[in-house]
């Protein structure tokens, strides 16, 4: 009895992990062909091919089809710009520097990935206002998050809590801006420039000194 219950165990454990590995790859692939093409321009069928999964796995995984997988997306999307995020405002105890270095390291990664792996929302973000309320929460839920990661450096950098706020809306919109006019020149410029103007800015409340 004992021998036939540790072996009903492993097989469960190993379906198990083979559920979460097929649930793992469908968001993962759907965050990353969100991100290059937006949430339209995702067919279902190659989803679900690039992912090595199947239709059904897809509808057993997440029963509100194409639109609940893309919520899971954006938040997969939104956790590892914020791992990366989070590490490039560490770099430097100086609010300022630490800006334009995050701004370098963004732009070190689109040049890297050819230009095409921008922001993990933005292609999604515009195409859900007014249409897909659910995506279009998801992705504001993405840059309010973003925006708190800035926000907590700015207070331990000093400044006021309100202002904190309100630069860290500044700096996560410029940087946005900033990464998509990167995309489009294929120019790491952009991204650098708006770090330096940023640190300026930042600096500017502070009254350190931003590095530039």
């Amino acid at each position: 009895m004992a021998a036939t219950a540790a072996g009903t165990t492993k097989r469960q454990q190993h379906k198990q992990q083979a559920e979460a590995g097929t649930r793992d790859r469908l968001v993962r692939t759907a965050s990353r062909l969100m991100q290059h093409g937006g949430y339209e321009s995702t067919p279902v069928k190659q989803l679900v091919r690039e992912a090595e999964a199947t239709l059904g796995s897809l509808y057993h995984f997440f029963p509100g089809g194409k639109q609940e997988l893309a919520v899971a997306a954006i938040g997969y999307g939104d956790g590892e710009f914020a791992q990366m995020l989070r590490a490039a405002l560490d770099c430097d105890p100086d609010a300022a520097r630490a800006l334009e270095a995050t701004a370098g390291v963004l732009a070190d990664a689109l040049a890297a990935s050819d230009w095409r792996d921008g922001c993990p929302v933005t292609a999604t973000a515009l195409e859900s206002v007014g249409r897909l309320p659910e995506l279009q929460e998801a992705c504001a839920a993405s840059f309010g998050r973003w925006q708190e990661l800035v926000a907590a450096k700015l207070r331990a950098s000093g400044i006021p809590e309100e202002d904190s706020r309100d630069l860290a809306v500044t700096v996560i919109a410029t940087l946005e801006g900033a990464e998509m006019t990167s995309q489009v020149t294929r120019s790491r410029t952009p991204l650098l420039l708006a770090g330096r103007h940023l640190a300026r800015l930042v600096a500017s409340y502070t009254n350190g000194p931003a590095g530039v």
